[in-house]
């Protein structure tokens, strides 16, 4: 039995399947997290979560902003009139209500105690601990399974601030900071207040930014992360691992690769870049 950790998806089922072959993924024993951003910007979003809805229990994912999009786009869509998107066959299938209710189950928040491994899109905000952490998850779940709260709830979701926690935040500001912080974080400042702006590898960043990882404030822990988001990352290096974070991220859907990290021994598995298969295609 093995665990592997994949990184965003984003509607790239080619890439999956090929990447579930090489690692010879067996339903039956072993199980697979995935890191969220499962649709959006590849061609096949729809076809992506009708595959991994039938892998049923060997399956756990986390939510990521495009993920959270889908929901918002079919439950307010008045919201995004501007916003260009990937989505039309999920919106406009047979099977869209069931699909998204199955989405608004995901947490943002994973946490397996035998492994001691989390699981997230973009990150934990460098001053919560794990027990906080999966706290305010909860919280932002309970708002997106709740029907009589979901709609109103994801009409005042989108925007920036506040940028900085404080637990005595309330109402939307609250449930915002900690949906941006799971699902959309990269850099902190040395105040302690997001950025959502920079995508940038570190090495190219503003030397006023940290990585939420290596974040002077940040709480120490024991329990290694898992995440996506930042497909600018190296995937593998000793600064990380004494951060004990893995990234995940190799930006299938910028015809990169898709990748996973077995958990159990943390070995990273990477699909062909697309480039290379249409190079060797026409040689």
């Amino acid at each position: 039995m093995a665990t592997y950790a994949v990184g965003d998806i984003q509607g790239c089922l080619d890439e999956f399947l090929e990447l579930l072959e090489l690692i010879q993924f067996d339903k039956a024993k072993d199980k697979i997290w995935l890191t969220g951003d499962l649709v959006n910007r590849g061609p096949n979003s729809l076809e992506t979560l009708r595959e991994i809805k039938a892998m049923g229990q060997s399956v756990i994912s986390v939510l990521g902003n495009h993920d959270l999009y889908l929901i918002a786009l079919t439950r307010v869509p008045d919201i995004f009139s501007q916003y260009k998107h990937t989505l039309h066959d999920i919106l406009s299938s047979n099977d869209k209500e069931e699909l998204v209710d199955w989405l608004r189950s995901f947490p943002l928040l994973h946490y397996d105690k035998k492994l001691n491994f989390a699981l997230v899109h973009a990150g934990i905000y460098p001053t919560w601990d794990l027990a906080e952490a999966l706290t305010y998850s909860e919280e932002v779940t309970n708002m997106l399974k709740d029907e009589s709260e979901i709609d109103s709830f994801l009409r005042e979701l989108y925007g920036d601030n506040p940028l900085k926690w404080k637990p005595t935040l309330t109402g939307i500001e609250r449930l915002r900071f900690i949906t941006n912080s799971f699902t959309r974080m990269r850099y902190c400042h040395q105040n302690h207040s997001l950025d959502l702006r920079e995508k940038k590898h570190p090495r190219h960043a503003s030397p006023n930014l940290v990585p939420w990882f290596a974040a002077p404030f940040r709480r120490k822990t024991k329990v290694s992360v898992v995440f996506g988001h930042w497909s600018s990352l190296t995937l593998n290096d000793a600064h990380k691992r004494k951060h004990r974070v893995f990234p995940t991220d190799t930006g299938a859907v910028w015809k990169g690769t898709l990748t996973a990290l077995r958990i159990d021994d943390l070995k990273y598995f990477t699909t062909i870049p697309r480039s290379k298969k249409n190079f060797s295609a026409n040689n």
